[in-house]
């Protein structure tokens, strides 16, 4: 297994960011302060931290495959299986996508599952995966 990454994102309100993380995307919670949360993110670090919500433009997008994907996002690359069963709890839990779970570049180089979506406090997500993970880095 690779070395876990340790990722910290900003949210405006860490008690509603600390629902969705552990709530609806069903992650273990690990330590926390009012400020911060640590999460386990599928075996790596993630920490909510707490910053002020800034006045910003509009979210920046780029078109992958004929979709508007929003820059900057993260996530992780699932299992095939597991990433159905995020997809399919994703939905029963009423997420809004971004970009619904569907086959980007389907019978190309580089085939995958990808959804994405935002967090309460505007952070975009997105998670993948391969049937065939030797086409991670395929050109």
């Amino acid at each position: 297994m690779p070395s876990p990454f340790h990722l910290a994102i900003p949210v405006d309100d860490v008690q509603k960011a600390r629902l969705f993380y552990r709530d609806v995307l069903e992650l273990s919670e690990g330590r926390s302060t009012d400020e911060w949360v640590d999460f386990d993110f599928f075996g790596h670090q993630l920490v909510i931290h707490y910053k002020p919500k800034e006045q910003t433009g509009a979210t920046h997008h780029n078109e992958v495959d004929g979709k508007h994907v929003p820059v900057p996002h993260f996530g992780v690359v699932l299992d095939w299986e597991v990433f159905e069963k995020f997809a399919d709890q994703l939905t029963n839990k009423n997420v809004s996508f971004a970009i619904e779970p569907y086959i980007r570049f389907e019978g190309q180089v580089g085939e995958q599952a990808t959804m994405f979506f935002y967090d309460p406090c505007g952070n975009a997500l997105e998670f993948k995966s391969f049937k065939d993970m030797s086409q991670l880095f395929a050109k």
